[in-house]
């Protein structure tokens, strides 16, 4: 069995940051993974460019049953540290929307600079590995396909439940549990929100129309992109607000944040009486959304033929649209994991497991999630460069 001072299991963004920063203080690291490659999410992460981090990194948003338990690391390992990282690597990157950050070229530079970085360190590193048991004992021993090894320090970095074609699974939260660990339910974020069959033709009908929208739920609220699919509701309003939907809630959806449509069709209809209702709202919203809004209402005739009523109950159906999803496309499209490792039994400042000495989590694994838009890369870097500097 060979000896290490830490053994990593997850090869993502966590595990390796945390593999760079222990291999520097000068610790024996091994960096284990099912994956034939390291860092994969990373690699497929927005659109091949990585969304790597948000220029407005804040712990409230970050979903937790503890929301300040994020805090410790976010603040001693910033955002700011890691665009550092980036520029000193020579990465280019721009700004999009919203304080996210993107590669300029390629999120396969991330990935160089990370490896470089690990080499740099003398991390060991072992891919296509089979885990198939591990043993708590004075230290910790894990039995692969490569063979056996041990440590005296074990760090759990496999990540969540999403994206299973990736080969993510749910190993993480059974060591948790393994070790004693209790697990806050768990469930897909950031991921499309779906209808009931008898509901979903007059959606499908506007699959791939877009607008810019509001979406609130339990009073919380995102104006982003809005997209409508062949299987209900997507775009990044929507996956930010998955996070905070629960089966049977609804969610209010406002269709034109930037017009009062009341006032425009009450205007409209002074000059433009005789056009039709679809006709009249498309100046307003897609013609596909519009003809939809009107069938909604049930309302019939020209402009001109419209009370002050029924033009108000028009803008409600655009500004107030209360609408309510059967469920999500799940964990094949999530891009993160809900929930996770109980922060209450983890020391906020080192990651370590209050329950067994030298045990770590850090990532996805833990009940830590960001919002859409690089929050949820930063928690990496963060939770991986807090670890390793104790590990």
């Amino acid at each position: 069995m060979k000896n290490y001072d830490v053994i990593i299991i997850g090869a993502g963004a966590a595990g390796m940051m945390c593999a760079i920063e222990a291999g520097r203080r000068g610790r024996r690291v091994l960096l284990l993974d099912h994956a034939k490659s390291v860092g994969e999410k990373i690699r497929i992460s927005g659109g091949g460019r990585c969304n790597f981090t948000n220029l407005h990194i804040a712990p409230e948003k970050f979903l937790s049953q503890n929301p300040r338990f994020a805090l410790s690391a976010l603040k001693r390992y910033t955002q700011w540290d890691f665009i550092d990282r980036i520029t000193q690597a020579g990465i280019a990157y721009h700004e999009k929307t919203l304080g996210q950050l993107f590669c300029d070229v390629s999120a396969k530079d991330i990935i160089a600079m990370l490896k470089h970085d690990m080499a740099q360190a003398g991390v060991d590193i072992a891919l296509d590995c089979q885990i198939d048991q591990v043993v708590g004992s004075d230290g910790y021993q894990v039995v692969t396909s490569r063979g056996g090894f041990a440590a005296q320090s074990l760090v759990v970095a496999c990540g969540g439940k999403s994206i299973p074609k990736m080969g993510a699974t749910d190993f993480g939260y059974q060591l948790a549990k393994y070790f004693d660990h209790s697990i806050i339910e768990t469930r897909p974020a950031l991921v499309p929100l779906t209808f009931a069959k008898q509901e979903l033709a007059p959606i499908a009908a506007m699959a791939g129309t877009s607008v810019f929208a509001s979406v609130t739920c339990h009073k919380t609220s995102f104006d982003e992109g809005f997209l409508f699919t062949h299987r209900g509701l997507s775009g990044p309003s929507i996956l930010q607000i998955s996070s905070y939907w629960r089966e049977g809630d609804s969610l209010s959806i406002n269709l034109a944040t930037e017009s009062d449509v009341f006032q425009g069709l009450k205007d409209k209809r002074k000059t433009a009486g005789k056009q039709s209702l679809p006709r009249v709202l498309s100046d307003f919203i897609p013609k596909t959304i519009a003809q939809f809004v009107i069938n909604s209402t049930g309302m019939t005739g020209n402009l001109a033929d419209q009370s002050d009523k029924n033009l108000q109950a028009i803008a409600d159906a655009v500004h107030r649209w209360q609408v309510k999803p059967v469920g999500s496309e799940g964990y094949r499209t999530a891009e993160v994991t809900l929930g996770g490792v109980n922060t209450d039994e983890l020391d906020a400042k080192t990651l370590m497991s209050k329950n067994a000495q030298g045990l770590f989590f850090i990532g996805e694994v833990v009940d830590v999630t960001g919002w859409l838009g690089g929050y949820n890369f930063q928690w990496a870097w963060s939770s991986g460069w807090a670890a390793g500097q104790v590990v």
